[in-house]
């Protein structure tokens, strides 16, 4: 059986993904929270919250999961639920000052950690790498959309 020459690329994106998200959680952890929980502090960190749909789109964290992660950070005083006034259907998850503190503290050594891999990347090869990963993107998107 002829190997598609498209299958070795995609297990390279998806090793180059588990292994950033291997490193990535290990730091989170040291940081006293899950890989999930994080990513709600990074994402509302600096906003002024936003309606759970939108937050399961930019954490990528199903609703059933987001729902327990937030309802845990909540516990630790780190989010609250707000009712929106526009749509009382709606509920916003906001940083209380208690996460805003922790999102200032752990945020941008994460960030520091996460970029040491990087550190011999010129621009032009992150400007290749990008353009790559837009192309792919933008036909997935497409074959997906016909689909």
């Amino acid at each position: 059986m002829k190997k598609e020459r498209f299958l070795r690329s995609i297990r390279l994106l998806a090793e180059c993904y588990h292994a950033f998200e291997r490193l990535s959680g290990s730091h989170i952890r040291t940081l006293g929270l899950t890989p999930p929980q994080f990513d709600i502090i990074a994402t509302l960190g600096n906003t002024e919250g936003m309606p759970f749909k939108e937050l399961g789109e930019k954490t990528l964290i199903t609703k059933g999961t987001l729902t327990g992660v937030v309802d845990r950070l909540e516990g630790k005083g780190l989010v609250r639920r707000v009712v929106c006034v526009e749509d009382r259907r709606s509920t916003i998850v906001r940083l209380t000052a208690k996460g805003e503190a922790l999102f200032k503290r752990v945020f941008p050594p994460h960030v520091e950690f996460c970029r040491q891999p990087f550190l011999g990347y010129r621009e032009q090869d992150f400007d290749k790498l990008e353009r790559e990963l837009a192309k792919l993107k933008q036909r997935l998107e497409a074959a997906a959309d016909k689909v």
